[in-house]
């Protein structure tokens, strides 16, 4: 059996806000030994997105963007943590999804062959009673791994407004006991 490699984005405007939490009580259950690398998006900034595919191409990332691409894809699973912001990702989270599509475009890079069979997972806290407000966010995150033919993990979902608010939901502590299982 092969090792898995857990790739946690951070993408909260908030230092050790509620979805961190949540990610890392989930991460905790994991078997020991395996491997976690944690990225805040906030330390790797991307610029806006630049759709070139019809123009002049998408060369290979360099700065930010290289380093996400290859921890993206030295990942066997990719947790996307993002706090439920207007009914969607955060702003991080979306550019570095939408960087996703240069990366489709790189020579070499390959990146939607080795994205394959992957699983790409979300943990999100949103501050409103009724889960199904965080749909788009789901969709955004399950329609990803959908088209790039990854295992579709989930979202683990909490609520909570103030830092701390979520480790008070019980259900979803209890559902992260068993997550990534």
């Amino acid at each position: 059996m092969s090792t898995r490699s857990f790739l946690f984005l951070l993408g909260s405007s908030r230092s050790d806000g509620n979805t961190l939490r949540l990610a890392r009580l989930a991460a905790e259950q994991l078997p020991p030994g395996t491997e976690q690398r944690w990225l805040d998006l906030r330390d790797f900034p991307l610029p806006d997105f630049e759709d070139r595919r019809h123009s002049d191409g998408h060369d290979a990332p360099t700065g930010h963007a290289a380093t996400l691409l290859e921890a993206t894809l030295a990942a066997t699973d990719v947790v996307v943590a993002s706090p439920l912001y207007w009914y969607a990702v955060s702003t991080s989270t979306k550019r570095y999804l939408d960087h996703w599509s240069g990366w489709l475009e790189v020579p070499g890079a390959d990146f939607q062959r080795r994205m394959a069979g992957k699983t790409l997972w979300g943990v999100t806290a949103l501050a409103d009673d009724d889960p199904e407000v965080a749909e788009p966010l789901v969709g955004t995150l399950r329609n990803s791994a959908h088209y790039l033919g990854m295992r579709w993990g989930g979202v683990l979902l909490g609520n909570g407004s103030k830092p701390g608010d979520v480790l008070s939901d019980t259900g979803a502590t209890a559902r992260a006991k068993d997550f990534f299982s």
